[in-house]
């Protein structure tokens, strides 16, 4: 068994606000800039916060997601990322034992800490109080004696007396402190309605922020007590995840039969390398036949795990990314098309005036090549967003609103599609603020076991759109099935 023992940090909090996210971020940053390889990492399902991960760093933002892929993927997925890097960093999510709802501590930062054998540092809005810190800390710290709460930074302090009142509480805990940051005017990182705006959208900007994120934890965290934290880290005696050997040992099931129709539904049950915002450098095929699978970037579709281009790559497509608000073409020999999420609605005006691509995606769509979209990817395919004309793939009408739908879901294949045969499980999560009117199709794409049973999404010809997001590593073979569709279409 291949062991993996790059130095790693926790980065937890007691709530959500309380700093993990310019703690993290100024971490990966100032270990960067001291000429360290920083490997990024966030728990759970997360696309925003990973971008400004891989700003930090210059390596790809990965997630760490136990409901999405299981626990047993975690260390091998892990290990995949921090491969050849000198520490890494993993930003925590929601309080440190905030999981799925009503699973425990499944895919909770604390849940993640204990399969990656990571102490935790826990960051701590200190404002309005002194003393009580240490009964907060206290509690965190003896929950649960599986989770090594390694020491605490003190966020949102008011001045030097603050400080002290604050440090001489903690010593009755035992937890060191490792870095006290005062009460500054917040870094810029503006948010809107599904939390912080994307790096790719924001440009120099986003620089500038993350800049101050390590200018301030340069300034007040001890890094060395940090890095030497982090070199405890127990021994992960997993292998690296790999997308060739994964695909390798997970065929996919049978192919659909294409139909005009769709299928009948059945019962639901690195270093310091350059990183450019919106283009990333996408892995090349590994058995390069000419086969172009495009997909989606710029600022209105940032939403994309890693590993999903690495399976595709490790099938046999060549990923190119290609821009709706700019290009007007397909990249040339474009054989699939798979669109993620990000914030159609709010560049829909823009999207609109793309006229030639919206045609050329239906005309794509139409011929019955495969096309995989999820969120964002299927307000794109419908006949309008918020009155403005898209592709007019699916017969649907999309619109904003003003319910946040958020959460886990267990899903289930209803229909056979270039994704999945019926009957495939798989687990994903949904966060929008935006409806489509129908919400399932004739054929719908999944049966949601959990939290309430219904169907949604659409299936026909070689689409598959759906607002559920998934991650192709806890079901592989989902990768090889859409490119070997791309060769038959």
């Amino acid at each position: 068994m291949v062991t993996s023992s790059v130095p790693r940090l926790v980065i937890a909090a007691p709530a959500s606000g309380s700093g993990k996210t310019t703690v993290a971020t100024g971490l990966m940053a100032a270990f960067a800039a001291r000429g360290l390889a920083v490997s990024a990492h966030k728990v759970g399902p997360d696309y925003i916060d990973p971008g400004y991960h891989a700003l930090a760093t210059g390596r790809v933002g990965r997630n760490l997601d136990p409901y999405l892929c299981g626990p047993e993927l975690i260390g091998p997925l892990f290990a995949h990322g921090a491969r050849g890097c000198d520490v890494a960093v993993v930003e925590g999510v929601m309080g440190l034992y905030d999981g799925a709802a009503g699973e425990g501590e499944l895919a909770s930062t604390a849940h993640v800490a204990k399969l990656l054998r990571a102490p935790v540092v826990l960051v701590v809005d200190a404002s309005s109080q002194s003393r009580s810190v240490a009964a907060l800390v206290h509690g965190f710290v003896s929950w649960d004696p599986e989770v090594w709460v390694g020491g605490v930074i003190l966020n949102k302090v008011a001045s030097d007396r603050h400080e002290e009142l604050l440090r001489g509480a903690l010593e009755s805990v035992g937890v060191p402190v490792l870095g006290v940051l005062r009460r500054v005017a917040q870094v810029q990182t503006p948010s809107r309605h599904l939390g912080l705006v994307p790096v790719a959208e924001r440009g120099a900007a986003a620089v500038e922020a993350v800049a101050a994120m390590a200018a301030q934890v340069e300034a007040g965290c001890d890094l060395e007590g940090l890095l030497g934290l982090a070199r405890g880290a127990g021994a992960l005696s997993c292998a690296a995840w790999d997308a060739g050997e994964v695909l390798d040992s997970s065929p996919p099931p049978p192919l659909p039969f294409p139909s005009s129709r769709g299928s009948a539904p059945s019962t639901p049950p690195g270093g310091s390398a350059p990183w450019t915002p919106g283009r990333p450098e996408w892995p090349r095929p590994q058995t390069p036949d000419g086969l172009v699978v495009a997909v989606a970037g710029g600022e209105a579709f940032t939403f994309s795990y890693a590993e999903h281009a690495e399976l595709l790559a490790a099938a046999g497509a060549e990923v190119v990314v290609f821009d709706p608000l700019r290009d007007e073409e397909l990249p040339e020999g474009t054989s699939g098309l798979v669109i993620g999420g990000g914030f159609p609605e709010v560049y829909a005006g823009e999207l609109s005036a793309n006229e030639a691509l919206r045609k050329a995606v239906a005309a794509l769509a139409e011929r019955g090549a495969p096309v995989a979209a999820e969120c964002a990817g299927l307000l794109y395919l419908c006949r309008e967003l918020d009155g403005q004309p898209m592709c007019g793939v699916l017969d649907v009408s999309a619109r904003m609103s003003e319910r946040l739908t958020l959460g886990y879901r267990d899903a289930v294949a209803v229909s056979d599609s270039v994704l999945a045969g019926a009957g495939t499980r798989m687990r994903g999560h949904e966060f929008h603020r935006t409806v489509v009117e129908p919400g399932a199709g004739a054929a719908p794409a999944w049966g949601m076991r959990a939290p309430v049973r219904r169907v949604e999404g659409f299936v026909q010809q070689g689409v598959h759109a759906s607002y559920l997001h998934t991650h192709w590593a806890s079901e592989p073979g989902v990768a090889r099935r859409f490119v070997e569709r791309c060769r038959t279409s």
